[in-house]
Formats: C-alpha cells, sequence, structure tokens
C-alpha cells in the first residue's frame, strides 16, 4: 500500500512539473501574430523563408499571414487591430505620423533596403542611355507609393523632368500595371519581379535599367507594428525580429536555387525559373537586407525622396518611429 501511495505521489509530481514545462515553452501554445503584407512578392523572399524554415516557430510563434492588398488597406489593417504586424512601405508610417496619430506606427524590422522595380523598355535593342526616354510614353506606378517616388527621384538624378520630358501614366492601379503594358501602352514600363523576368521571357521587352540601383539604400520595405502593441508584447516583437534576422542571415548565405525552392509553397503558379531568375536579381543588386535595423543614412534617403516626391510635410526623425532596439538584440543574440 505504502510503494503503491509513493507511486500516485510521483506521478502527480510528474504530471504538475510537465504542464509546468509546458507553461514555460518547452510544448505549451505557440503565440499568434497576425501579419498583413501589402503584397505576395518574391521581393519579401525573408518573410517565406522564416515561415517554411520554422524560424517563427522555433522562437515560439504562430504567424498567420494575409496579403492586404496596397499601403492604404495594409495600413487601415493595422490601425484597426485586424492585424498585428504590417510589412509595407515605410512611408505610410510617416504618412500616419504626419496625420498626428496619437497612437503611431515603429518601424522595427527591415525587410528590404533598395526599390524593388526595374526599367523595361519595349524596344530593348541597341545600348541604353536614359535620355531614351524623353518624349516617349513611360507607364509607372501609382502616385505617393514608394515605386513612383523612386521613380521620379532617379529620372530626376538622370536629368530628366517626369512631368515635362516624357508622358507619365501613372492612373492605372498597381495590379493592372503589367497587364496594360501587355496589351500595348508605353513604350517603357516600371515593374517589380516576377512580371519583369516573365516579360523578357515573353519577348515583350528587356530590362535595361534597376531603379534599386540608382535610387540607393532605403528603408524599402519594414515591418512594423502600433506603439500600444509593442507596449503590451515587447517580448513577442522581440522574437518575431529574431526569427526575422535568422531568416535574413539564411538568404544572405544561400543561392537563389536554393531560396527559390524554399518559397515556392508561396508561388505554387510561378515557374521555377522565373523565381530563380527573380531572386538573382534581387540578391545582385543587395535588395534583400542582411539584418533588420534601419539604419540613420537610409532614413535620411527616405526622406529625400520623398521630399523630392511632394508627399513629405516635415522631415520626421528616425528615432520618433523607428525603434531598433529588437534588431540589435536579435543580432546578439545570434
Amino acid at each position: 500500500m505504502k510503494r503503491q501511495k509513493w507511486w500516485g505521489l510521483a506521478l502527480t509530481m510528474l504530471l504538475v512539473s510537465g504542464a509546468a514545462l509546458a507553461g514555460c515553452g518547452g510544448g505549451g501554445s505557440a503565440t499568434k501574430v497576425k501579419i498583413g503584407e501589402v503584397t505576395r512578392s518574391i521581393f519579401y523572399a525573408p518573410q517565406y523563408v522564416a515561415l517554411e524554415k520554422g524560424f517563427f516557430k522555433e522562437e515560439g510563434l504562430d504567424v498567420e499571414l494575409q496579403t492586404t492588398s496596397g499601403g492604404d488597406k495594409t495600413m487601415t489593417a493595422l490601425l484597426s487591430g485586424a492585424i498585428d504586424v504590417a510589412l509595407v512601405g515605410s512611408e505610410t508610417s510617416i504618412y500616419v505620423y504626419q496625420q498626428g496619430s496619437e497612437d503611431p506606427v515603429i518601424n522595427f524590422g527591415q525587410v528590404t533596403q533598395t526599390d524593388g522595380t526595374f526599367l523595361m523598355a519595349r524596344d530593348g535593342s541597341g545600348a541604353f542611355d536614359w535620355n531614351n526616354l524623353k518624349g516617349k510614353v513611360f507607364l509607372g506606378q501609382r502616385k505617393g507609393g514608394m515605386p513612383q517616388m523612386a521613380g521620379e527621384f532617379t529620372l530626376n538624378k538622370k536629368g530628366i523632368d517626369p512631368h515635362a520630358d516624357l508622358e507619365l501614366i501613372q492612373n492605372i492601379d498597381f495590379a493592372n500595371i503589367a497587364s496594360a503594358y501587355a496589351s500595348g501602352t508605353g513604350e517603357f514600363v516600371q515593374l517589380f519581379e516576377p512580371q519583369a523576368s516573365i516579360f523578357e521571357k515573353e519577348g515583350r521587352g528587356k530590362v535595361v535599367a534597376s531603379f534599386g540601383v540608382e535610387s540607393g539604400r532605403l528603408p524599402y520595405t519594414v515591418f512594423m507594428t502600433k506603439q500600444s502593441y509593442i507596449n503590451k508584447n515587447d517580448a513577442t516583437v522581440q522574437k518575431f525580429t529574431n526569427a526575422l534576422y535568422k531568416a535574413q542571415q539564411w538568404v544572405d548565405a544561400n543561392s537563389p536555387e536554393d531560396i527559390a525552392d524554399a518559397i515556392m509553397p508561396y508561388f505554387k503558379d510561378s515557374d521555377r525559373d522565373i523565381v530563380v531568375s527573380s531572386v538573382k536579381r534581387y540578391k545582385e543588386q543587395g535588395s534583400y537586407a542582411t539584418d533588420p535595423i534601419v539604419d540613420e543614412a537610409e532614413w535620411n534617403n527616405l526622406l529625400d525622396v520623398m521630399e523630392q516626391a511632394g508627399e513629405l510635410k516635415e522631415r520626421v526623425a528616425p528615432d520618433t518611429i523607428v525603434n531598433n532596439s529588437f534588431a540589435e538584440k536579435a543580432k546578439q543574440a545570434k
């Protein structure tokens, strides 16, 4: 009888200690985090790597990804609480700040550090010169968005007034730009990958320049969230940033082919060769940030781009709506 009582007590102690371990993360429920990405894009490869390679899970996070098409919709979803974290252009956080929000949107994890668009010429024969655009029809991006601002910033650098020296079309929705070009609109077009590689393969044009290279380093796409979310969930934000950094290091260390294989589940209808080509272009021009830190030089370049586009009311100091503490701790923990 005494032996039975001892085993009963031991079993109870094991169950209690097991529950305690589970509560500490040894096997307990993961913390749910909802991400809203502004679009589904190969440009965001580190995010998909973090999901597919289990880096978020390693940090005890259960991440739910949804595509909240468009910067305005993405920011609305974040501000309303429909999502916890947004992957979107950092200019959107500045727009919110300029409106005087009491709960500012904070940039905490940079994903891409250049513009992601390329200049495609319908007639790609002969040597390219930026002056070739003068007097031509240029199918650009939506006004107020980073692709359009980076595009115009580059044109101005090359001595081209986008509103006087060429016929600029920028009233077509982002989702319809490629189809408009395919139907014959524009002699030049500003495109993201993989559409640029697809059109090259189809013989519809040739990539002649990169707006990412020409406009310089800037915090183009960043993970951001509300200050109130950080105040209540700082440990979760840290774990999220840790996972992002692991993914960024993995992308930096691996080949375009390996990266393409990792992210293919998010591009099931895409040709693998096109995905490889797209990743290769972005890797070669350094578009994928190798750590989550938004540095001051990049931030100031962003402000220059926005200022020239007439979209900036006043220059916003980076420490106002950028929090690099999570990125710095992630790098130290690696």
